[in-house]
């Protein structure tokens, strides 16, 4: 049987589920999130306590049990904390301020860059070379960082570009002198 599958979900205080079916509504202190799951897999409330069971033993089942109850996890942490990825800008000139609900980045092109926030997801720019992305949905939260951070990722020689705060960059050696 699946180890994350078979992992019971606790339920905080002040975090309400609604199972209708195979769809699951989760209400939180930070909002609320509803997601449709896979007929393969029931989710039931016992005491505050969340399980997910696996109808039968075929691959797609035990694949979908934990990816269900992974998925699920995720909702009750989003309400009840959330989640945030940060961002650090490195490079001269490179910077970023918050315009309303937005960012506008400099980049290094001949034009700067301007990122609107999706909603549910809010960016915070506590100095102009960090950006904290956060929201409820890990998936949003996620997918946002990772769009921002493709818009001008590490290069390998002097590091310049958007990565993840705990992101290491592996540097190359540049060109090697001519010896004569």
């Amino acid at each position: 049987m699946s180890r994350i599958g078979k992992a019971p979900i606790t339920v905080p205080s002040g975090v309400s589920i609604a199972i209708d079916g195979q769809k699951v509504t989760v209400k939180g202190p930070r909002g609320q999130l509803e997601r449709e799951f896979h007929d393969r897999v029931s989710i039931a409330e016992n005491d505050g306590v969340l399980t997910v069971e696996r109808f039968d033993d075929e691959r797609q089942s035990r694949a979908i049990h934990g990816l269900s109850r992974a998925l699920l996890a995720n909702m009750v942490t989003g309400v009840s904390d959330g989640y945030s990825k940060e961002l650090s800008i490195v490079g001269v000139g490179y910077r970023a301020a918050l315009k309303g609900d937005s960012i506008d980045l400099q980049l290094g092109f001949s034009h700067p860059v301007s990122v609107d926030a999706p909603s549910g997801i809010t960016f915070e720019v506590p100095e102009p070379t960090k950006i904290i992305v956060s929201g409820i949905d890990k998936e949003a939260v996620g997918q946002v960082a990772s769009e921002i951070r493709a818009l001008r990722p590490p290069e390998p020689y002097k590091g310049k570009g958007i990565r993840y705060t705990n992101e290491q960059v592996r540097r190359k050696a540049g060109k090697a002198g001519v010896a004569r």
